[in-house]
């Protein structure tokens, strides 16, 4: 209950038994899933340290299903033109900023493979969680996350080689 109530906020709808019913599910689920790998506990860590990882798990999964049920994920590929430009001051910041949104742009349709492209659209872009992505594509967290991190390379190596080269700060976000 302790985890639901510390993720709580990021869903300001959720509360009451609604929200008691989510802690329930995650720990009868969480004890489920830890009775099922017992076998697998080396004793590397405390038992509750290991076990309390699936609680974790759970919670996360259900709370970001249980949000994402309220509002679908956008299929849609954005447009260039509809990618904010709120980092550019001056003009002449603002045409390199388009400049860059085309390069990226082009980037993303001819670098990056359909997947990576699908993969990249709804987390980067329409802020899909790694847990209802990798539901929704019949996956798991490892292999979104990925997919994510070969197009960003893919991306970022673009936008060099056009050159763009990110900064150290841009190549962190």
């Amino acid at each position: 209950m302790r985890e639901v109530q510390r993720r709580r906020a990021r869903l300001p709808g959720l509360g009451g038994r609604e929200l008691d019913d989510v802690a329930q599910q995650s720990a009868d689920d969480a004890l489920l899933n830890v009775l099922a790998k017992l076998d697998d506990f080396r004793g590397l860590s405390r038992f509750t340290t290991w076990a309390y990882k699936f609680v974790i798990f759970e919670v996360s999964g259900k709370l970001a299903r249980h949000a994402w049920q309220r509002q679908a994920p956008s299929h849609e590929d954005p447009q260039v033109a509809e990618m904010p430009d709120t980092l550019a001051a001056r003009p002449g910041e603002r045409a390199e900023q388009r400049e860059r949104l085309a390069v990226l742009a082009r980037s993303i349709e001819s670098d990056l493979t359909p997947r990576q492209r699908e993969v990249f659209v709804a987390i980067a872009l329409n802020e899909v969680p790694i847990d209802v992505l990798a539901l929704r594509l019949d996956s798991n967290r490892n292999a979104i996350y990925k997919n994510l991190f070969d197009a960003r390379r893919k991306l970022r190596d673009g936008l060099a080689a056009a050159g763009y080269p990110l900064t150290e700060e841009e190549a962190r976000t």
